[in-house]
């Protein structure tokens, strides 16, 4: 049992939790004013699909505990294979030394990594999204520099990106929101148009001598509300950056691991990066890791005599945790094992069946952006104070379900193993939310009536 200024927390109720979280806590992208007259679930523990809180409510977890549960919580095969390494060592560090669970998930991510005209060879592990984008900036700058091409500093971003909240990460962040504060402290990079080719070429064009990478997320743009590529965009980007010797880095941070109904993204359109960040979904939810994968022209150029200074001088204490990495490699033994992907494709139709027949007709909807299990619900226009998205949230958590809103975009992400049954009452509570707390229901009620009133016109 853990102590807290005298309290002994598990021992706890839910009301002198909630306060002493007010006390102690600093909550991430999160209003802390606001959050002192919040009642939120305390979540005390997980089973498949649902989260229940201190005290017993179950909750349906409608965004995978913000997009990185992949099977479901508690899930027996990465259970047991956290337990077991515990038996052997918790944690000891890659800095001169090695270890079996960081080996053998190398291999197993590189062999179920894109394939194309290129490979991707190597695994340069950290700890979370933010960082191993950070990777992926830094070995592209010094890649070019080690090979004469130290003119080669500028990056090329999207708007609306969001690849992290490092300050290397937000430099190449096209979400005003997030990222305009810090602009002082940042990098400049080379911001260009979604879906725009003619306008990239531009850039390449006139700059393309400077340009070290394009880093981008491939196929959709997760914390921008769900913004979807235009068919072909990926691969148009990969056939610039080589006509201008440029480096690509795909984050797949969000789209990786099944999530766009392929293991990675950038399979849709037989795309095979240069450098490909990954994290999230990579330990099925269980613990912090991430990867940033390289081809072997890259780890190459690093390659020298110690006096060359050709090292790759960056790391981090809990690179490669074993803990993390035996977690890794259960969940990617699970997609084996269960055909987690194949079993997905029949659920990714039944969504979109329902968002279409309970979601979309809400007249306070104004649309539905969707990939795989990357839903993004963008309501009508609300006055900011309204907090519209919030307030749908709040809604569908009295009805049993978390989810989470980006601005007036309602985010759907449930966890792969979702079942049908599971689907469909979360689709219920989505759209029930939605018409409660934004006043559709009451709209559609006004109407149902007009329509019946003694004298109404007859519906054309």
């Amino acid at each position: 049992m853990a102590s807290v200024r005298g309290h002994t927390v598990r021992a706890m109720t839910t009301a002198a939790l909630r306060a002493l979280d007010r006390e102690v806590l600093w909550h991430p992208f999160t209003q802390q004013q606001g959050w002192i007259g919040e009642d939120a679930p305390i979540i005390e523990r997980g089973e498949g699909c649902t989260l229940y809180d201190t005290d017993g409510n179950a909750y349906l977890d409608g965004v995978s505990s913000l997009w990185c549960t992949v099977h479901g919580h508690r899930h027996p095969a990465l259970d047991a294979a956290v337990r077991a390494q515990l038996d052997r060592v918790a944690h000891t560090t890659m800095l001169g030394l090695s270890h079996p669970p960081a080996i053998e998930l190398a291999e197993k991510l590189l062999a179920v990594a894109p394939k194309g005209d290129r490979e991707l060879t190597r695994v340069f592990y950290s700890d979370n999204g933010s960082t191993a984008n950070e990777i992926a900036l830094k070995m592209a700058f010094q890649f070019h520099k080690i090979r004469g091409d130290g003119q080669r500093t500028k990056f090329v971003y999207l708007d609306m990106s969001y690849h992290g909240d490092t300050i290397g990460s937000v430099s190449v962040g096209g979400i005003d929101l997030f990222h305009t504060l810090f602009r002082p402290l940042l990098f400049d990079g080379l911001r260009t148009t979604p879906g725009d080719v003619d306008g990239l070429e531009r850039i390449f064009a006139e700059h393309g001598g400077e340009i070290a990478a394009l880093i981008m997320e491939p196929l959709v743009q997760g914390a921008a509300g769900m913004l979807m590529h235009p068919a072909g965009y990926l691969r148009a980007v990969r056939a610039l950056c080589d006509a201008y010797g440029v480096l690509m880095i795909c984050d797949e941070v969000a789209t990786g691991f099944g999530r766009t109904g392929t293991m990675f993204a950038c399979e849709q359109e037989g795309v095979v990066p240069d450098l490909m960040s990954v994290a999230k979904g990579l330990t099925g939810g269980y613990l912090p890791l991430a990867a940033t994968l390289a081809t072997e022209r890259i780890y190459d150029g690093f390659l020298g005599e110690f006096e060359q200074l050709r090292t790759f001088f960056h790391g981090h204490t809990y690179t490669g945790n074993p803990l993390a990495c035996a977690a890794a490699i259960a969940t990617l033994d699970v997609f084996e094992q269960e055909g987690t992907l194949a079993a997905l494709a029949p659920k990714l139709e039944l969504l979109g069946e329902l968002l279409g027949e309970q979601v979309a007709p809400l007249s306070t909807v104004a649309e539905i952006r969707r990939l795989g299990t990357m839903v993004g619900i963008e309501l009508t226009a609300f006055p900011l104070q309204a907090r519209m998205g919030h307030q749908v949230t709040l809604a569908a958590r009295e009805r049993g379900a978390i989810l989470r809103p980006l601005g007036d975009v309602i985010v759907l992400m449930p966890p792969l193993a979702i079942g049908e049954d599971e689907l469909r009452r979360l689709v219920a509570i989505t759209a029930e939310a939605i018409a409660v707390a934004t006043g559709a229901a009451d709209r559609a009620e006004g109407d149902r009536r007009r329509e019946t009133a003694p004298g109404a016109a007859p519906a054309v």
